[in-house]
């Protein structure tokens, strides 16, 4: 059987990863196109207009039967149903959602080949047009995350790293401002309230794979993940646009795995005070203050793991844990936070991001297929069903066919 390049990364990736404990089969395509997906969280009254304050919502006109007047919302806001399915579409093209979380866009990838041996991992995007509920191309921007609410998305563009992030109106598809960022940014998430971003800077582009570190299927030689370049992060304040630089010093092991990978983005911690980065070994992740101070792990994030990313429950008294299956079988297990212990095993193969308290939104593999063939499907604890709610992806990496999900408050 012939490996491709994709499917090398993957099982040295899965080998580095297997010197601190056992990971589920698919850890390297999660490395490869991470994404935090914990945009699920409870949103305060003065988050929300925050949102607003930040992003012009005009859409579908509602008339207000008390009032006479005209009021507009989302075609997200329009389709209120619990759970909003389509297991017919892959990639999909029309609103997914379930409970609190929706599919706010997806992305594939592409290695784009840039001469003297340099490939770049190139993401294409479709973001859900507010307008008409449905997903729409857009390749103006490598890297984006999307606040709570879905009305705004913060967007950087193709040349990485980039000098200013901009915010994008998900209703109009303008960006209504740039923020300026002296030092290059490689990628951007919104804190849980959507009012802060935290920026990830780097001296180059941490998509980019290079001979100087090759890989082989022992018939053809391509090019590798490049030594990471990450410096450190901004934190930048969303409503007026100021942020502060924090130096972070990026290690790398000679002869060994490096202590980061060549993408590795900070997130915030799950009540948005602490930033933090994943690592390639234990203790599994560092934090950091706003201030760019180390700061110990949170009580409830001591037993989390960068990898397993729907992270914590809204209410902060559940966690989402790894891969519980066999051979023939998939479920993952749900831990008590604050001992790391397992309470529940539940269907999926992994857990992306709750829907609500009792319920996620996983992915998890056709019968009988590989481990690479997925689709989203919705699990709940305490039951054995699942509920379909997209089609199955190809296994082929970079085909279009194999789509990415960001997932945001809706």
């Amino acid at each position: 059987m012939t490996v491709n390049v994709e499917e090398l990364v993957r099982e040295s990736l899965r080998e580095q990863a297997d010197r601190s404990g056992p990971v589920p089969g698919n850890f390297a395509d999660r490395v490869l196109a991470v994404r935090r997906r914990r945009r699920n969280r409870t949103i305060a009254g003065a988050s929300l207009a925050l949102a607003a304050a930040t992003a012009v919502a005009v859409a579908v006109p509602v008339l207000d039967s008390g009032s006479g007047k005209q009021e507009t919302r989302t075609a997200s806001e329009l389709r209120s149903d619990d759970v909003v399915a389509h297991p017919g579409q892959t990639p999909p093209r029309e609103l997914i959602a379930a409970g609190d979380t929706a599919l706010a866009a997806y992305s594939t990838f592409k290695r784009v080949p840039q001469g003297k041996g340099v490939e770049i991992n190139t993401r294409t995007y479709r973001l859900l047009d507010q307008r008409t509920g449905t997903y729409k191309k857009d390749t103006r921007w490598s890297y984006l995350d999307i606040a709570p609410g879905m009305r705004t998305a913060a967007v950087l563009e193709p040349e990485l790293p980039a000098r200013r992030i901009g915010l994008l109106d998900m209703v109009t598809g303008k960006v209504e401002r740039w923020i300026k960022t002296p030092r290059g940014v490689g990628g951007v998430e919104f804190s849980p309230d959507g009012g802060k971003l935290v920026a990830t800077t780097y001296a180059e582009n941490p998509d980019r794979f290079d001979m100087q570190h090759p890989v082989s299927d022992g018939k053809k030689t391509s090019p590798g993940p490049a030594t990471p370049s990450r410096t450190g992060f901004y934190v930048v304040d969303v409503a007026s646009g100021e942020s502060g630089w924090n130096k972070v010093a990026t290690k790398v092991v000679e002869l060994g795995p490096a202590s980061i990978n060549t993408r590795q983005d900070f997130a915030f911690s799950h009540d948005g005070r602490l930033v933090y980065s994943g690592l390639t070994s234990a203790p599994h992740q560092q934090y950091y203050d706003l201030a760019g101070h180390k700061r110990s792990k949170p009580v409830k994030e001591r037993h989390l793991h960068w990898f397993d990313e729907a992270w914590l429950s809204p209410s902060g008294r559940l966690a989402a844990g790894g891969f519980a299956g066999g051979a023939r079988t998939t479920a993952s297990e749900v831990i008590d936070p604050l001992t790391g212990k397992r309470v529940a095993k539940i269907p999926g193969q992994q857990l992306l991001a709750w829907a609500d308290d009792r319920r996620l939104i996983a992915w998890d593999i056709a019968r009988g297929s590989n481990e690479y063939r997925q689709r989203l499907v919705l699990v709940t604890i305490g039951s054995k069903k699942t509920v379909p709610l997209s089609g199955y992806r190809t296994s082929d990496f970079d085909s279009g066919g194999r789509w990415h999900p960001v997932f945001a408050a809706r």
